[in-house]
């Protein structure tokens, strides 16, 4: 039986790699985009992919993208002028409008730690997303990603490279690759009994500075938390070194979920030179 899941954000990270998974599995994709125009969305296009307008702002719009799918993939983000208020509106009329539109599943791609008060105001904020959906008429799961391998970004110094984080050297941090996420997070929409439990947290490794910046090919330098100007990443990397175990990434749970999951020295393997 053919069946049709609806991507938000596919022109971005996670959501990208949600549609690129389902295309390989040989589902049909409903790719919510902003502008079909763009060079990500014609690639999707390219690969198979549906393209329908929405707007995160527009229910109406969201409700109508939803229509006849079998399945929704969503993630919010922070990181934009409207900060974490507007990532939990973003949520809430996201899940609204699957209701409205009568969807049979879906899963919100939330962040690791999400429902451990963190306190960290990312995390909490897409914690009321899950809460919100928790007191719907709305079949969910929730993949909860630890720390992205992408986010890693040593530079080149004379010749040697230095990987350099707010972290002290010997914390270790769960991390995961992009692509994982959306094979994993494709599993659970193609079948979702494959996390009774309704949430799982995702994690490919775990790996300290140290044992990153040697994966990578060079030296580790711990920054003081106080270089982040953002209190919010600044909470996070507290709390990187302050929980002992922050994420609890469930690594076995993840590879049955994507058997391809790679570790950091994979990922590394095929990362793009910089």
């Amino acid at each position: 039986m053919t069946t049709t899941h609806a991507v938000l954000g596919a022109t971005g990270q996670q959501g990208g790699a949600t549609a690129r998974a389902l295309l390989a599995a040989g589902v049909a994709v409903r790719a919510l985009v902003r502008d079909r125009a763009s060079g990500p969305a014609r690639a999707l296009a390219d690969a198979g992919a549906e393209l329908v307008p929405a707007d995160l702002t527009d229910q109406e719009s969201l409700r109508a993208a939803f229509s006849g799918v079998d399945g929704v993939f969503a993630m919010t983000t922070s990181f934009t002028p409207r900060g974490t208020e507007g990532e939990t509106a973003d949520g809430v009329r996201i899940a609204d409008a699957a209701v409205a539109a009568g969807v049979p599943h879906l899963v919100y791609s939330s962040v690791g730690g999400a429902e451990r008060h963190t306190g960290i105001p990312h995390f909490e904020s897409k914690r009321r997303v899950e809460e919100h959906i928790e007191g719907l008429d709305l079949p969910a799961t929730f993949v909860r990603p630890v720390f992205f391998m992408e986010n890693l970004s040593p530079s080149t110094e004379d010749g040697a490279t230095v990987l350099r984080l707010p972290l002290p050297a010997d914390v270790p941090v769960q991390m995961i690759a992009v692509e994982d996420i959306g094979r994993a997070a494709a599993a659970v929409l193609l079948d979702p009994s494959r996390v009774p439990d309704g949430a799982v947290e995702i994690a490919g490794d775990e790996v300290t500075g140290e044992q990153a910046a040697e994966v990578l090919g060079g030296r580790y330098e711990a920054l003081p938390v106080a270089v982040l100007d953002d209190p919010d990443l600044r909470a996070m990397f507290t709390w990187f070194a302050e929980a002992r175990p922050a994420y609890r990434g469930d690594l076995a749970r993840t590879r049955e979920l994507d058997p391809q999951v790679r570790d950091l020295a994979a990922w590394a393997a095929t990362r793009p030179a910089t």
